[in-house]
């Protein structure tokens, strides 16, 4: 154990140093000058990035694991529970709700076809009273644009 201490200390200060560069200098004080947490982050990344990193591979790792034993090592979160009444009644409710799901999303798509319908006609009445402004102030003259028929 003490030997793995030993090694990640010199391969941080390694990288590290790797990200003193001036590009990260300057967005560095920047950062401080704009809004200090900013700069602040940006001084623990360039000095702790890796271990950063690991430790937060490392815990997405966990957490992994964690979700894995919950949901039963990788299976579908609905999986049997062991209790026939229960696992029937969550099967006829995940159905109600698709099926509700389904009819929402019908409505929604009819709502947005109405909603597309209304802007056309809208957009017809005020192209419809912007020629005939238009033809008034020309005399009658469209330029050989012929009036839509409805």
């Amino acid at each position: 154990m003490s030997h793995t201490a030993t090694a990640t200390p010199t391969l941080t200060r390694t990288g590290a140093r790797s990200r003193w560069t001036a590009l990260n200098i300057i967005l560095m004080v920047i950062g401080f000058a704009v809004f200090w947490p900013l700069g602040l982050a940006m001084l623990a990344w360039i000095i702790w990035g890796d271990e950063i990193s690991a430790k937060a591979e490392a815990l997405k790792g966990q957490f992994r694991d964690a979700t894995d034993r919950v949901t039963g090592s990788g299976s579908t979160p609905f999986a049997n529970t062991g209790n026939a009444a229960f696992d029937e009644y969550r099967a006829r409710e995940l159905e109600r709700l698709a099926e509700e799901r389904r009819k929402l999303e019908e409505m929604r798509s009819e709502f947005e076809d109405f909603l597309k319908e209304l802007r056309r006609v809208k957009d017809q009445e005020e192209f419809d009273r912007f020629m005939a402004s238009f033809r008034g102030r020309t005399g009658g003259a469209a330029g050989g644009v012929d009036e839509p028929s409805a």
